[in-house]
């Protein structure tokens, strides 16, 4: 349950845009991208391919993290892979715009679940002085907690199933980890 006086965009999956959804509620705007840029930016990457490496080959979205980098790029952001190897204690969360995670994701076709691994983008964002999961696919975002909260939370996650974070920054802002490795 979210507090009263906090309001959140969260946008629910549909399609294979999970990527949009994440882009989008990452910004807390519906308008913050639209499938056709994305489309254009795969067709950017990859001019002369008659199938698209960038997305699903249907054109139901299922954009790659080059089709992400470059649109946080279009707006003035980077995406910034973080090294699972690091310890989380080591971002500054106060120089940090968001988090997209890719995680694994399970395929399924109606009612039946199909052997098949597919991957799956989220954001995470501190709205209000709390982080918040806004996974497309859950019905409501969900509350992480404060910064320490996070970091423990982040631990978790890249410690398990070969999720991949990515940490968005501005880009002219160099300053969101600390050198000092204790």
């Amino acid at each position: 349950m979210l507090p009263n006086d906090i309001s959140i965009y969260h946008e629910k999956q549909s399609k294979e845009l999970c990527a949009l959804h994440a882009l989008n509620n990452l910004f807390q705007s519906k308008e913050a991208f639209k499938q056709m840029e994305l489309d254009a930016i795969c067709f950017s990457l990859s001019p002369n391919n008659y199938i698209n490496p960038h997305r699903s080959i249907l054109g139901l979205g299922n954009y790659d993290v080059n089709v992400i980098i470059a649109a946080l790029q279009n707006k003035g952001y980077n995406a910034i892979w973080f090294d699972k190897r690091k310890d989380p204690k080591s971002l500054k969360l106060d120089q940090i715009f968001g988090f997209v995670m890719n995680i694994p994701s399970e395929c399924r076709l109606g009612f039946l679940w199909l052997p098949l691994k597919r991957r799956h983008w989220i954001s995470i964002k501190n709205i209000g002085g709390t982080y918040f999961n806004l996974d497309s696919k859950l019905s409501h975002p969900s509350q992480i907690g404060n910064e320490s909260d996070l970091l423990n939370y982040f631990k978790d996650q890249l410690y398990i199933n070969d999720n991949q974070l990515f940490i968005v920054v501005s880009k002219d802002n160099n300053n969101w980890i600390s050198l000092d490795e204790n």
